[in-house]
């Protein structure tokens, strides 16, 4: 049966093309959408990015007829502006203050008290990612839902990069012999679609201490032993095995694109910024160490904070300059400026900066990427140019962004899309190293 979907505004300020992705339903959209929207056009986010495109998308279906009267999409359904739809009447006797939420709850009430008195109602259902408006939605007895189409995966399928198996202890012998394991030969007993640069872990299924650490190669045809060593780089070394499998990455520079995940504390920014010093002050791989992370909300003028530009940036990027005192070992306030000026090599900036950018031959570390929308993040890894590398880390459960979650951010995005491409390494730190406080409160709090 065909439903009624009427969608709120954060719907289409998330995803301009969600009119779209309703099938052979009717979408309605309120007319206070439209003044919503319109309020927000002139933004320089992505906000305003995207309610300019609602506002272009919406003229061009005006040039096939009144939008208040409906108009048929091209992949089946139609789409109406509704421009009052009745009173607001009964939802005043209940909620009483005329906002923006209770008119658009008010259509959709509207239009379900409608259905009801036809011989073959319609289902009507509300659609918002705002969670009062879902609740508001219930009291009032009309079918609420989350917009779920930009998900990159679902809540049970964020891709960890690595697994752990149980086998027959003489695999694992077999895997120190010849020093590598042939995916083909593996399948024949444990069937698994591997992706490149994908970790396993090899466990004796009969229960003793014989295990075996294991990375998928970039065409995910064979495994092979991990080709670094335990040694610390820049007095940092791995704790835990997941910290080793992100060192794997950071330090292989034939895989330009590195995403790290995990709660706080994991050691995500710490790992990265000591691969990057090793490449640059070390090994002299990269030109230059550029580290950035958003000014939440990514774009927005950070002109009210007293200062030139870096005493701007200073607050938003203090956990990187806290990781980079640890690492050269500062003693007195103001060192460590002192060292990065002197150096030269490495530059700490707020992604207000780096678009329109091309950036070759550095080793670029983008903190806090979970507050990237999907446009955002394409926008910055397609800066990187040509002998760069760059590293994506955050923890997906910890978003600011008012329309983004774990599964729809663009670190989450980038992490599903390149999976399967060589040219990439994902790891999801799982085990806090910061302190035993720390680890608790991220578990506990």
């Amino acid at each position: 049966m065909k439903k009624v979907y009427v969608l709120d505004t954060n719907v289409l300020l998330q995803d301009p093309n969600a009119v779209f992705a309703f099938e052979d339903n009717e979408v309605i959209i309120p007319a206070v959408v439209l003044e919503e929207i319109d309020a927000k056009k002139r933004n320089a986010d992505e906000l305003g990015r995207n309610a300019r495109t609602v506002s272009r998308l919406l003229d061009g279906l005006r040039e096939k007829g009144r939008l208040h009267d409906g108009i048929d999409l091209e992949r089946g359904g139609s789409i109406k502006v509704e421009l009052n739809h009745r009173s607001f009447q009964k939802l005043q006797d209940l909620f009483g203050e005329i906002t923006n939420d209770n008119r658009i709850l008010a259509v959709a009430l509207n239009y379900h008290l409608e259905e009801q008195q036809k011989t073959e109602p319609r289902p009507v259902v509300l659609v918002s990612k705002d969670t009062l408006v879902r609740i508001k939605a219930d009291v009032l007895g009309i079918t609420a839902e989350d917009y779920l189409t930009d998900r990159v995966v679902s809540t049970t399928d964020l891709y960890p990069g690595y697994l752990t198996l149980h086998v027959h202890p003489g695999i694992i012998d077999s895997f120190y012999n010849a020093r590598f394991l042939s995916v083909a030969e593996m399948n024949q007993y444990y069937p698994y679609k591997f992706h490149p640069h994908e970790f396993v872990i090899l466990k004796d299924e009969l229960g003793t201490s014989k295990s075996a650490l294991l990375k998928a190669n970039a065409d995910a045809k064979r495994l092979d032993p991990l080709f670094l060593s335990n040694e610390p780089i820049w007095g940092i070394g791995a704790r835990n095995v997941q910290q080793r499998m992100a060192l794997e990455l950071l330090l292989n520079d034939d895989i330009p694109l590195v995403t790290l995940t995990g709660k706080a504390g994991t050691g995500k920014t710490l790992l990265a910024l000591a691969a990057g010093l090793m490449k640059i002050e070390d090994e002299r791989k990269y030109k230059k160490l550029l580290i950035a992370r958003p000014v939440v909300p990514m774009g927005k003028d950070i002109g009210y904070l007293p200062g030139e530009k870096d005493e701007k940036l200073r607050p938003w990027m203090q956990p990187i300059y806290d990781n980079l005192e640890f690492l050269f070992d500062t003693k007195k306030a103001g060192d460590i400026e002192k060292i990065l000026a002197g150096m030269g090599s490495i530059q700490v900036e707020a992604l207000t900066y780096i678009r329109g950018r091309s950036i070759p031959g550095q080793f670029i570390i983008i903190d806090e990427a979970q507050n990237l929308s999907k446009h955002e993040v394409k926008t910055i890894v397609s800066r990187v140019g040509e002998g760069s590398k760059i590293v994506l880390m955050g923890d997906p459960e910890q978003i600011d962004h008012p329309y983004l979650d774990a599964y729809s951010n663009g670190l989450t995005y980038v992490v599903e899309r390149f999976k399967a491409q060589g040219i990439s390494g994902h790891i999801n730190l799982e085990r806090g190293e910061r302190s035993h406080l720390a680890q608790l409160a991220a578990d506990l709090l």
